[in-house]
């Protein structure tokens, strides 16, 4: 279990590191961090720390298909962790 933590500690502040430097990025107009990587972070486990990017440093709020897309993760993961909560009952 302890592990288990550690690995989602790890992912949410590795994405949020992650969104915090595509924002750095976008602001230079520089090269930027994939959404597709941004997703499959939030996806492994890194919901959390995406989520708290995006509020803290207003970022992705504005664009509709990446918030979508987003939501859509979130009702998944949702759904998965009620699915395994009833399951143990």
């Amino acid at each position: 279990m302890e592990v288990l933590l550690l690995y989602f500690l790890f992912i949410n502040v590795l994405v949020f590191i992650f969104a915090r430097y595509d924002k750095s990025q976008a602001r230079k107009n520089n090269r930027r961090v994939p959404e597709k990587t941004l997703f499959l972070m939030a996806l492994t486990g890194g919901s959390l720390g995406l989520l708290t990017a995006m509020l803290l440093f207003k970022h992705k709020t504005s664009k509709t298909s990446f918030i979508v897309k987003f939501t859509v993760i979130l009702a998944i993961q949702s759904a998965l962790i009620y699915a395994i909560l009833n399951y143990k009952k």
